[in-house]
């Protein structure tokens, strides 16, 4: 039974055999950016369902 290496076949960059600064840097980045969309994402729906809910409030009237 022969064994064939998969970095034989394919071999992989550079980048990912040596863990520099830069592609931890690329890493922080990308997971930073994941993050933002993800939460603005949430801020967007409850903005929207708390403007649902505003607009079946009725509006209470100040004054006497």
């Amino acid at each position: 039974m022969t064994q064939s290496h998969i970095a034989t076949v394919k071999p992989l960059p550079s980048s990912v055999l040596h863990n520099s600064t830069e592609v931890r840097r690329q890493y922080t980045r990308a997971a930073a950016k994941q993050a933002m969309q993800f939460i603005s994402r949430k801020v967007r729906i409850f903005n929207r369902k708390a403007v649902a809910v505003a607009q079946d409030v009725p509006q209470v009237q100040g004054g006497h």
